[in-house]
């Protein structure tokens, strides 16, 4: 029973956390010192009910996308979808074959939220006061397939913080719009790490895992994202996120202070 609801409460945090700009990775990461560590395979399988959820609210979107190709409004906006994904892709690749990446320690995580909600907090101020622009340039494109790098890099600054907040700093001052295009760009990249990480997993061990619970938390995970990116999505036409940012700086803050040393 007690595993039933560990599973679920990480499938939860999985779902509420994933596209909202406050850290999956982090929320899990410390969700995992209270109700232990979970396999790879558990971790891709709570993230890829993540990923069906928002394939599922953006499924009218891509499909506009994939019929209407021949437009060039279309055309052009898929380009620049896959530009940012390449730019993942091949520069995600090269920091994974150099082996780079920072210990799944609390501490680092820790900073990672307070900074993060810094930069959220200066590119709201930033951008309040500019005209609002909808369009998605090519630089824009570039510099989310770059910060989405960074954020997998970084364990706690959120994939979503960094691409939609540099889309606005970049000059696409609408948050509907720069939040689009950040999730869009984030399914492919997204089904591409998990198909990478779940490779790595057969290759190189036995996998031993109870279906069931993987199957409640991928569910948990994949009814709670849909709630949560629904309710986002309609929250930021008439709010900032401001909110998510002081979130950030408050948990972060009261884990550095609550931590022993060398956690």
């Amino acid at each position: 029973m007690n595993d039933i609801l560990s599973v679920i409460l990480l499938g939860l945090i999985e779902g509420i956390t994933e596209f909202l700009p406050i850290s999956s990775t982090g929320h899990l990461l410390i969700a995992e010192h209270w109700l232990g560590a979970r396999s790879d395979l558990f971790n891709i399988a709570i993230q890829a009910g993540a990923i069906l959820a928002v394939c599922l609210i953006y499924r009218q979107r891509l499909w506009q996308l994939a019929v209407g190709f021949g437009a060039s409004e279309q055309r052009d906006y898929a380009a620049k979808l896959l530009l940012a994904f390449a730019i993942t892709a091949v520069l995600g690749l090269a920091v994974a074959k150099a082996g780079f990446k920072l210990p799944d320690a609390v501490t680092p995580v820790a900073w990672a939220l307070v900074i993060g909600g810094i930069w959220i907090l200066a590119a709201e101020r930033l951008v309040a006061n500019r005209p609002e622009v909808t369009t998605i340039a090519w630089r824009t494109a570039a510099l989310v397939g770059l910060l989405q790098v960074v954020a997998g890099v970084f364990p706690g600054t959120s994939r979503s913080a960094a691409t939609i907040f540099v889309a606005l700093l970049a000059g696409t001052t609408s948050r509907a719009a720069a939040t689009e295009f950040a999730f869009l760009v984030g399914i492919p990249t997204m089904f591409a790490a998990s198909g990478y990480e779940l490779l790595k997993t057969l290759k190189h061990g036995e996998i031993r895992e109870d279906w069931g619970l993987l199957g409640i938390a991928f569910a948990v995970s994949c009814v709670t994202a849909f709630v949560a990116v629904r309710w986002l999505l309609g929250y930021i036409r008439t709010h900032r996120y401001t909110a998510f940012a002081w979130y950030r700086i408050a948990l972060g803050l009261a884990l550095l202070l609550g931590l022993p040393a060398g956690a």
